[in-house]
């Protein structure tokens, strides 16, 4: 049939060529089957692995037109030794210190322990240098002395996890309360003596301090478990004018008692003069770790009411210091008894709501503390003298008490003492400079600088 409508010529063309077509496919079968023998399927893979290939590739690009899928599924895998992550980190491996080298001078253990040498006329040399440096006066206006705040801590992280953050909670509210009285601050986080460690660390920082700014009058300490919460209350200066040591203390019970409480050394104010240099010359050797400070801790508990054994301290040593020198010393030295310089946590905190809604900030007294002493709490090591969760809340508490003096001038304010939620407690307004802050902090009298008059 197909002869009769083709013809017998065009069927056999037709023929022909599907012969042909069908020796063409299949030389070109046989070469593909060689090719992929020779080469291997190492770079072409099987046929299952093309399959696969084939159908990653239309995956993809359905994937690079839904971005959210992509960041679903193409998350890395994590394993438990992940060089990234912090919370598996062992800290210990940064923490090594080097050892002390041969050449570093060691101190003869049957001389006598002192900060430094012996300086007997640094009032004079302080007077030459401020009078050959106008720029830098001591005082920055009447009875306003020049003060430097210092604080530190270990150069260690806390032995507790959250021992940092109230370290830093701490830095903040002393950094907000200088800034507002015009008080410069130094923080300190290194050991610059290592056998003045623990709680005499201070005393080589502020010799060394005091002989570098003679600019500053008066150097403040205060510990790190300490913190202001009176932010209106300005030190009354010209009270301290003759005295060269303040701390809160009571003096009969330093004097006439040998009390080893007598007094706190967790906040005091030391003038800039050679009076201050001698008493840390005098109070200093009972300070090196071992054998001394061990020594000098027996004859404390002997000679002072109530103490405990256990090593010398600085506090104790001060009493002692003090209750057998008052002859020497006593003229020079204040002990307030007023709150405005230390107040106790466990005395103040439960009363913050009562002095809020009763009394008003800027007095200085126990209805408003200036500042707050944590004593005993210890945030920062593995163990106090006190309930951690107390402690803890009432930290929070204070740190609360002292932030809402500062929100309070932005309109804003904690919503509890135990919250560190805040909450807007002033509308804004398009006249913002007519706005006027509760505590008068914005641009407080104490804190203006009085520029010098044209002749």
């Amino acid at each position: 049939m197909l002869e009769r409508c083709l013809g017998l010529r065009r069927l056999r063309q037709i023929q022909r060529a599907c012969r042909r077509g069908s020796l063409t496919f299949l030389c070109l079968f046989l070469t593909v089957v060689v090719l992929r023998g020779t080469i291997g399927a190492g770079k072409f893979g099987t046929p299952e692995q093309d399959l696969n290939e084939i159908r990653h590739l239309y995956a993809y690009r359905s994937r690079r037109v839904e971005p959210h899928r992509v960041l679903e599924e193409a998350q890395p895998e994590t394993t438990t030794n992940d060089a990234n992550n912090y919370a598996t980190f062992d800290i210990s491996k940064i923490l090594v210190d080097e050892a002390a080298s041969a050449d570093e001078p060691k101190r003869d253990p049957n001389a006598p322990y002192t900060l430094g040498p012996k300086i007997s006329d640094w009032d004079e040399q302080r007077g030459q240098w401020l009078k050959n440096n106008p720029d830098y006066p001591n005082f920055i206006g009447p009875n306003k002395p020049r003060v430097l705040l210092v604080t530190g801590s270990s150069p260690k992280p806390c032995e507790n996890p959250v021992g940092d953050h109230y370290l830093l909670k701490s830095i903040k509210n002393k950094i907000d309360y200088c800034r507002l009285h015009g008080i410069e601050i130094f923080y300190n986080m290194a050991l610059l003596d290592a056998e003045m460690a623990g709680f005499w660390a201070k005393l080589p920082l502020i010799r060394k301090l005091l002989l570098s700014h003679p600019e500053v009058e008066f150097l403040w300490w205060m510990d790190s478990d300490a913190m202001f919460t009176d932010m209106a209350f300005e030190v009354p200066w010209e009270r301290y004018k003759d005295s060269n040591f303040v701390m809160h203390g009571w003096n009969e019970m330093v004097y006439d008692e040998k009390n080893w409480i007598g007094l706190n050394t967790g906040s005091f104010l030391l003038r800039n003069c050679q009076w201050s240099l001698d008493i840390l010359d005098a109070w200093a050797p009972m300070g090196p770790k071992g054998k001394i400070r061990d020594e000098a801790g027996k004859i404390l508990t002997r000679e002072l009411k109530n103490r405990p054994v256990f090593e010398a301290d600085d506090q104790s040593a001060m009493v002692y210091l003090l209750a057998t020198g008052k002859e020497q010393w006593g003229d020079k030295v204040y002990l307030e008894n007023h709150y405005y310089l230390h107040g106790y946590w466990g005395i103040l905190v439960d009363r913050y709501e009562e002095m809020i809604e009763n009394y008003h900030p800027g007095l200085g007294d126990h209805r408003w503390p200036l500042v707050t002493h944590f004593v005993g709490c210890k945030p920062c090591g593995k163990f106090g003298d006190y309930p951690v969760e107390r402690c803890l809340k009432q930290m929070d508490r204070a740190y609360n008490f002292g932030d809402n003096q500062i929100l309070q001038m932005y309109g804003f304010t904690h919503k509890s003492l135990a919250s560190r939620r805040v909450k807007r407690v002033r509308n804004e307004t398009s006249n913002p400079l007519d706005v006027k802050d509760e505590l008068g902090l914005l641009h407080p009298a104490f804190k203006a600088i009085k520029l010098p008059t044209s002749s």
